[in-house]
Parts: C-alpha cells; structure tokens; sequence
C-alpha cells in the first residue's frame, strides 16, 4: 500500500501550469489554452431568517443558495443547475433540516441519488450538520434486513437510489405508510444524468411515487441538483409532471482555471491519422502524477480507462519514478470490492491518478483534485463541464485538458475553440409517451394500486393507450372501473431502469470466477466469441457466449489486439409522422424498425490499429423498434453533384457517419446513443435515404430533437467533412468507430459535393 500523498500541489503558486503543458507539447499538440479567471462569492441573506439552531450550523450563504433556499421554504419545486462545488446540497438540506427542527414528528424527505457510492456521499453531509432531531439512513441493496426494519421505522430522512425506490420502496408501499403520509421533500440529484431511456423511466417511477403520496395525504415538494444542462427546468417539468423553478446563476467563489485543448499529433496528412488519443492522455496523466499532482483522466470506454492507466503506469516506471502504483483505473463492470477497495484509496490520497470512466463523473467528493484530463470530448457541453469541475474544487488553481479523440465533432472543436466556451449546454431529453417504457411502468404502478380514470391527472392521455395495451396483453384485467394488475410476481423485479431490461450478460473465466457484467443488448458486439475483453489490464478472449444462459466463457490471453464487430443492418419505416424540407433534401420524423445482425469481426493490432485479419460469426438476428428522422434527396441532387450511380453508397454512407458525429451539437447524447442506415434506394422512400434512429426501444427523444435541428444540423455536417484536411476520410470526418460495416464504403469527396448542393 502506498502512503497518503499531500494533495495540492498544482495550488502551489510557483507551479507554471502553462510551463507543464508546454514542456509536454513535443509536436504541437497545444492547439489552444483558454484562462477562466477566478470568481469572488456573491453572499445573500433569505427572505425570512432560517431556525435558529440552523443558522449556528450553517456557513455564510451564497446568492444562489438564498434564491433557491427561498423557493423551496415555499414549497415551489425548484432545479439547482450550478457548477461543481457550489453548494447545491446544502440548498436542500437547509429546508430539510428546518422542517425536521420545526416538526419533528411530522417531516420526512426522501433523497435519491443515481449510485450507492454518492448516496452514502452524501450521507456524510447529512450528518455534518449534527441537527437534533435528524435521523438520516441510506437505504439500498446493501443494505441489511434489520437494518432496513430499522430505517422504515426510525429515520425520517432516507438516501437512497432510483433502482431502490422502483423495485424496493414502491411496491411495499404499505411498509412506508407512516413515511410517505409525512412526507414533504423529494430530492433528485444529478438531475443532467436523468435523460434519455434512465430518464424516461425515471419520470414514471416519480408519478408512481406522487400517486401513492396523494394515497397517503402528502404532496412532496421536488428540489433536483444538476450540474450545468441546458433548460434544467424543462427537464425536471418532464421528470415530476408539473411546473419546476430553476436556479441557475452560480455566486460561489472559483479559483482560476485553465483549460487547454490538446490535439493528438498528424502522423499523416493525406490520411489524416493522428496518434493514439490513449497514448496522450496517459502522457499527461503520468506528467502530472510525476508532478505530485491529483490527476482524474476521463475515458470514454471502459476499455480505454484500462489502456490508459496500463500505459501511465509503464511511463512512469520507465522514468525512474516510483509512483506507478499511485495510479489505477476505474470504471463501471467491476466486482464491488474492487470498486470499493479503488475508491478508498482515492478518498483517503493514496491515489495520485486515476484514469475512470464517467463513474466517477458524479459529484462524490474526491477530495482537493488538482487536474482533470478528459480523454474525448464527453459527448455534451454539459458532461465536459461536469467531468473538468472534479478538478478544483476549492479556490486554488485548476488545470481541466481535453485531449481529442478522432471523431468528426472533437476535431470540430479543436478548429472551433470559441464554439466549445461560447456555446450554450445542449438541452436534455425524456420521451415518457414511450411505449416500452410507459406500460412496464403502467403495469408496476397497477402492482402497487389498481389503475383508474383519475390517474390521468400523472400519465395524461397516455394511460389510457397504455392500459389498452396491458389488458390486450392480459397483463392487466378490468373490474369495476379499475384497471387490476393480473400477474403473480412483481413486474418491478423485471423492469430494468437504464435498458429497458435488467438482462446482464455474466463474464466468467474456466475456474467459473466472475470478471465483469455486460448488458445483454451488447452482448454480441462486446462479447461475442472471438472476442477480446480487458477487465484490469489483463486481456480475455471469448471463448464462448451462451445466451440461454447469459454467460460469456472467457480465457486469458496475451494477444495485444482488439476486435470490432460486424453486422449487417437493414430499416423499415413504420410511420412518418411529421415532414419538412432542408435545402433540396426532404426530412421525416417516424416510427422505425431496426433489424441487425452480427456476421463477424475484424481483429486490430492494439499499438498500431493495424487489421489482422476477418472472422465470420453466425449470430441471431436483433430487432429494434424506435424513432428516427431520416433525409431522402432525389436524384438530380446527385447529377447536379456530378455524382454517378457507383458513388451513391459511399456518399450517403460518409455523411451519414458525419451526421451521426455532429449530432450531440443539438441533444445530450453522444454517437453511441444513435445509429444509422443509408442506401441508394430505400425500399419505403423508394429514393436514396440516410436515415439516423434512436438506439432505445421506442425512443428516448433523441431523433424529435435531430428532426428539429434540420437545416443546422447538415450544415455542422458539411462544415466537419470539409474542414478536415484528409484526402479520402479519416475517424475526423467520415469513418465511425461503430460502423458495422468497418467504413466500407466510404466518399468524403462525394458527401462534401452531394451536401453543398443541397445546401445551396
């Protein structure tokens, strides 16, 4: 075990941050240094003083608490969306406590937090307060039978997560009579992570929990925490159903911060290939370790977390310094002792580095980090706010750097510098009206009390759709006007929050010893057999997956490659619901199904990238239904483009990828979160068609705000293509990570030629 390192270091004034970067910068790498000055705290004073035992307990407050401390005392649902470190908890606590103070004996509040690691966080703070009379507990899967009695019965303030309350609290409603009936306080942190499918569901687990308060006489006021994300009152409007102030003018103090934008060296200009974004941020990382500085390097894949600190590491020994072990990796799909045993290092300083997936992008309290490596653009405006604010979270200086990765819109970046400080958060997305969503919701709310015509008043007119499809199904039966749940088991245990599915797919070596878990719905792309796993550095293959019983068999193995799958993917549109014209491209919004299958892989070469050869794989077919928009062009588009029939393919093909790259310009998702399609001649339009879908069963509301974008969209498409410098595409422009067709075929030339005439 290594000792405590004394955190701090880059505060040191006479440490040069710009000095570092320089001195590390061997081939240009600097692109741009951006200087955010430090920020004096604004304080204020609430509308009518707080209970005097809490005023004692509590710091002087900053604007923005008093604003939101004053809207929630009046019982206004409120969203906090300010940075990191300003103090957003104690927003909250604050009325928590003085109605503990004030009624003791009838004030409950119910915290969720979207992990057990910041539910017990935040624990800490809770108890910080030391306020008579506050009984705070978590509650989770951890969480022991007697102990849980205990909670039901004595606390009167409960951490706990949404998973807990979906499947856990909800349907033994009649155990927390007593605390639902007082309760006055419902809190939602991390407010910018519930999007998407997550947030989907979330936002009928909270009409679930609403409906049972009003069961029970309570109607709790919503208090959500974000970080930065673009109209933070919408989406909590979206998650709790009705009208949420929003606080989003942050007056706490911030210290200097730079942040440097940091592009992999051109190792080809005619391809446009740049070296590996990996290698650079674990230079970085192992420049700042060496330093004596707290360094976070956010990775965008659990893969890379592990390359990353692998690498780090070997830099560091190489140059004599005996910090290697002060550096580890971090990231989702580890058994809980390892994450535990990782996370005690890192709280208690004996940590210097930690490369980590975006599992520790949540605001548990770290301690006094001193930089932030982001390891690719995050996706949004808002995770890069949230993953670079980890670092500096005092007043001392901070240093955040992104490191490039190949995609179109990081590179787009690196040549729009002022786009990525200037432009606004991108808004959040839920999409409650989906199907998958909304009637496994239905029937887990029927489980806990019979449906009826009043519950329109939380589901709107999407109950009764929902209701007509459970009793078709036989899920639910009619009685007497109430729509009664007709199973025998829970539906909750069944009813994944983050998928749609709780199906996990286990990954288990010969001696049968767990070494990770993946979602089924990736298990042929991450775990099919021939595939390559790294879980802690060490390398597995893919002995073989069996998916009756959800089990990948894996092996060691010391191949240094990597493996990417390839499918083939074909879409039918079920439905065009709305329709509009860009340019000389028509655009749709509808209803897709998405059918894929896995036909093999291609094995790289870890160091070089280098193809090593193709598999052939005989996998079932996938089917999807979702949303989608999707852009057909008539074919004088293409003659007056010059183009002729045999670069019809690769054109559309290029700036589909390019599409799909630049979408998080205008929605919080990133290019994992989407597919596409494109053809000469798509069967439905019966003209070429690019169309761009919604990678979650029903939608998550992703293509309505593609669809809305339009014109800007292939306009940021067109400017990407044609600013990258390559001749025929590179991973910068056209080529995707995620093609299942391993970016065959591809015509940069072509897609820049089809999309300036359609924009003309």
């Amino acid at each position: 075990m290594t000792p405590p390192v004394s955190p701090g270091r880059l505060s040191d004034p006479d440490v040069d941050f710009v000095a570092l970067l320089r001195a590390t910068d061997t081939e240009g790498q600097l692109v741009h240094l951006e200087r955010l000055p430090a920020r004096p705290a604004e304080h204020g004073e609430p509308r009518r003083p707080l209970h005097p035992a809490l005023t004692e307990r509590l710091p002087p407050l900053w604007r923005h608490q008093v604003e939101a401390l004053d809207l929630i005392r009046a019982g206004r649902s409120t969203a906090i969306a300010t940075g990191t470190a300003s103090g957003k908890t104690l927003c909250y606590l604050a009325p928590i406590a003085e109605a503990v103070l004030t009624s003791p004996t009838d004030a409950t509040a119910l915290l969720l937090y979207p992990t057990k690691a910041l539910a017990h966080d935040q624990l800490r703070a809770v108890g910080e307060l030391d306020v008579p009379g506050l009984v705070a507990a978590t509650y989770d899967g951890d969480t022991d039978p007697d102990m849980r009695t205990w909670v039901r019965r004595n606390a009167n303030v409960v951490l706990t997560n949404p998973d807990m309350l979906h499947a856990g609290i909800l349907p033994n409603h009649a155990r927390w009579a007593t605390f639902l009936m007082r309760l006055r306080y419902v809190v939602l942190d991390e407010l910018h992570t519930l999007r998407g499918i997550f947030g989907t569901h979330i936002a009928h687990v909270v009409r679930r929990l609403q409906r049972l308060c009003a069961l029970y006489g309570a109607a709790p006021t919503f208090v959500f925490g974000s970080a930065t994300v673009g109209a933070p009152g919408r989406l909590a409007s979206m998650i709790c159903g009705h009208d949420v102030a929003e606080v989003t003018d942050d007056a706490s103090p911030r210290g200097e911060r730079l942040f440097a934008l940091w592009n992999p060296p051109l190792l080809e200009e005619r391809s446009g290939a740049r070296g590996s974004g990996n290698h650079e941020t674990a230079r970085l990382l192992s420049t700042l370790v060496a330093a004596g500085s707290r360094t976070i390097a956010f990775t965008r894949s659990r893969k890379g977390a592990e390359v990353v600190a692998v690498s780090a590491r070997r830099m560091l020994d190489s140059t004599g310094h005996e910090l290697a072990a002060t550096v580890r990796p971090y990231r989702g799909g580890y058994l809980p002792h390892e994450r535990r045993e990782i996370e005690a290092e890192l709280f208690g300083g004996r940590l210097l580095g930690v490369s980590a997936t975006n599992a520790l992008e949540l605001g548990i309290d770290v301690g006094g980090l001193d930089a932030c490596i982001l390891n690719g653009f995050p996706g949004t405006i808002a995770s890069m706010w949230q993953q670079a604010g980890r670092a500096g979270r005092t007043a001392a200086r901070s240093l955040a750097v992104l490191v490039a990765g190949d995609d179109a819109l990081d590179q787009w970046f690196m040549s729009h510098p002022r786009e990525l400080f200037s432009r606004p958060p991108e808004p959040g997305v839920v999409n409650p009206s989906n199907p998958y969503v909304l009637d496994a919701q239905l029937a887990c709310a029927a489980y806990e009390l019979p449906l009826t015509p009043g519950d329109e008043r939380f589901w709107g007119d999407d109950i009764e759709d929902g209701v007509r499809r459970l009793v078709v199904n036989d899920d639910l039966r009619l009685r007497e006007g109430r729509a009664v749940y007709a199973g025998r088991d829970r539906p909750s245990a069944t009813v994944g929050l983050r998928t749609g599915t709780s199906a996990e797919v286990s990954i288990v070596d010969a001696e049968g010893n767990a070494v990770g878990t993946v979602d089924l719905a990736r298990a042929f792309t991450a775990v099919h057999p021939g595939a390559v796993y790294l879980h802690q550095g060490q390398h597995h293959r893919v002995e073989r997956l069996d998916l009756d019983d959800r089990v990948a068999w894996v092996v060691p193995t010391d191949a240094d490659e990597t493996t990417q799958a390839r499918s083939a993917t074909s879409v039918r549109i079920l439905e065009e619901e709305k329709a509009t014209t860009v340019g000389r491209a028509a655009l749709a919004l509808g209803a897709v199904e998405i059918t894929d299958q896995v036909t093999g892989y291609r094995r790289r070469s870890l160091l070089t990238g280098e193809a090593l050869g193709d598999e052939e794989l005989d996998l079932p077919p996938t089917t999807l239904t979702t949303r989608a928009f999707w852009y057909t062009f008539d074919p004088t588009v293409f003659d007056d483009a010059a183009l002729g029939l045999r670069r019809w393919p690769g054109t559309l093909h290029a700036a589909e990828h390019a599409g799909i790259g630049m979408l998080p310009l205008f929605t919080i998702c990133d290019r994992w979160d989407v597919g596409g399609v494109s053809t000469p001649l798509q069967a439905d339009t019966g003209l070429p068609t690019i169309v761009i879908y919604d990678g979650y069963p029903g939608g998550a509301g992703i293509a309505e705000l593609g669809f809305e974008a339009g014109a800007r969209h292939l306009r940021s498409t067109l400017d990407a293509i044609a600013g990258c410098g390559c001749e025929s595409g590179c991973p910068s422009c056209v080529q995707s990570p995620k093609c299942g067709n391993l970016n065959e075929p591809l015509d940069k030339p072509g897609a820049i030629a089809l999309l300036r005439v359609v924009l003309t």
